[in-house]
């Protein structure tokens, strides 16, 4: 269980192709913090650490998590957010997120309003039955607040100052230096609060 705040920022240094599977290499300043089989949020996605060494761990990822996230499209040199597992009587700053992704949203406007920033995500249709209007949502591991739901699309909002804490370029930020009006073309993973059908 997580809060979706973000802890840290790891680079992907290796993806490992096996089979269906894929192993990720990730190095940051809490891998060496890290024990074998313990849960740490990658992107809002849950994984089990596999190996862990002094300044990087590896986690895997199932053929039905690549497929459902957006682990699949992640190369060497990428950032990812990171956080460990909440433990029991810490401050809930965020909110509950399992670490179960239910579907991907692309973002594809992002707005620049009085100190914040405004990020508009289409997704397909799933993503009206994941949000409610001032509800929460965990957008690659960071948690927001739902500030307008159309159809397909959602909006978020975030302070600057948030944003520079997290450091998430990849994520939830403006990626790599680009200006804040450029749209964000990565599909992001999105963990809804409500319950989530099972397809037939």
């Amino acid at each position: 269980m997580f809060t979706g705040i973000v802890e840290e920022i790891g680079e992907v240094i290796d993806v490992i192709k096996e089979d269906q599977n894929a192993h990720f290499v990730i190095k940051s300043v809490i891998s060496s913090e890290l024990k074998i089989d313990q849960s740490i949020s990658h992107n809002g996605v849950c994984l089990t650490v596999v190996e862990q060494q002094e300044d990087w761990h590896k986690v895997t990822a199932i053929s039905e998590t690549l497929g459902i996230t957006n682990l699949n499209s992640l190369k060497k040199g990428d950032l990812v957010n990171l956080e460990r597992c909440l433990k029991v009587g810490d401050r809930l700053d965020g909110h509950m997120v399992q670490g179960h992704v239910d579907s991907t949203a692309k973002c594809i406007k992002v707005t620049e309003e009085n100190g914040s920033w405004r990020y508009l995500f289409e997704g397909n249709s799933e993503v009206k039955q994941l949000v409610v209007y001032k509800g929460s949502i965990c957008i690659n591991g960071v948690s927001l607040t739902v500030t307008k739901t159309m159809n397909h699309e959602i909006e978020v909002a975030i302070v600057i100052g948030k944003e520079r804490n997290t450091r998430s370029e990849p994520i939830i930020q403006r990626p790599y230096g680009q200006s804040a009006t450029h749209p964000m073309r990565d599909h992001y993973n999105l963990a809804g609060l409500l319950p989530h059908q099972q397809p037939p």
